[in-house]
């Protein structure tokens, strides 16, 4: 299959990238810079010159394409709300021209900020939020009603190799500029987690055999406590370790203080079941705790 991805050269795409080349599919892959191209060049994906504003570049690629993955979003946390519709009108271009065609569609959603306090599972479906911008999940789901192949692999916090871990990596930088690594209270929320070759696999698997209006788990890990996490940072940048109170957050977290203090577990069973997916990564305390992990 030929496949169109988004955001190919990225942390999570460049793993996919692989994962799809190694199982005999050809990558299309979005490239907003030379240094993209020269990084899908590498990987052995074809090269296709574009960004998520460039909505021509994204319909072609679709267009021309056996499936797409759209894994590419501006993680500017600062301005979360225009990155979210940037996002929605780049899933609509792409949508529109796959309307008709069965083609697989695959988005990217997020575990997190759906039922806090609870296991999440594929079968919760998402609502509409402002104070969640990022609505990737329903604009592509749409499309399943519309002739397309359209499912949406939620993401939890992926790890792996190459200096980053989802929003972990955002923890290390504030807490290096601060001096100091912090957690809310007592820092028992938990986040799912998954290495980013399990994660890599998944889509894969969704694309090869994926239903229309599917929902599914990228989870390794359905909780990892966020103390734990924090007590890694520290040691990392041998700075101390605090706890902070919520109404604390805001002022230490900044942008990313929606995710502070939140309980976000998830459950990949019926991810699982579905679709064959095992994940066999290391977990994220083991591989984040490595020594220079982080490169610091």
């Amino acid at each position: 299959m030929r496949v169109f991805v988004t955001g190919a050269a990225g942390f999570i795409g460049t793993a996919t990238t692989k994962e799809l080349i190694a199982n005999g599919h050809e990558v299309l892959g979005l490239a907003r810079s030379d240094a993209n191209a020269e990084t899908l060049e590498k990987l052995g994906a074809k090269v296709h010159r574009g960004s998520l504003e460039d909505l021509d570049s994204l319909r072609e690629g679709a267009k021309e394409t056996d499936g797409t993955i759209h894994l590419a979003f501006i993680h500017d946390f600062t301005k979360f709300a225009e990155n979210g519709q940037i996002d929605k009108r780049a899933i609509e271009a792409m949508g529109d021209v796959l309307e008709g065609t069965a083609k697989p569609f695959i988005v990217t959603s997020g575990t997190g900020l759906i039922a806090p306090g609870v296991v999440v599972t594929e079968d919760m479906r998402r609502d509409s939020s402002p104070h969640v911008p990022r609505v990737s999940e329903q604009a592509g789901l749409a499309y399943a009603s519309r002739g397309v192949r359209a499912m949406a692999i939620r993401l939890p916090q992926v790890h792996g190799g190459d200096g980053r871990a989802g929003l972990i990596t955002y923890f290390l930088e504030g807490a290096r500029r601060r001096g100091a690594a912090a957690y809310v209270d007592e820092g028992s929320e938990r986040s799912a987690a998954a290495h980013r070759q399990d994660v890599a696999r998944l889509y894969r698997l969704a694309l090869e055999k994926g239903v229309a209006d599917g929902i599914y788990h990228a989870v390794g890990e359905e909780g990892v406590p966020m103390r734990q996490v924090i007590d890694v940072i520290g040691r990392a940048l041998n700075v101390p370790v605090v706890s902070i109170r919520k109404e604390e957050a805001g002022d230490y977290y900044g942008p990313l203080a929606m995710f502070a203090g939140l309980d976000m577990q998830a459950s990949s069973a019926l991810t699982q079941q579905r679709l064959g997916w095992t994940p066999t990564g290391i977990g994220r305390i083991a591989d984040i705790g490595q020594p220079g992990y982080f490169n610091v």
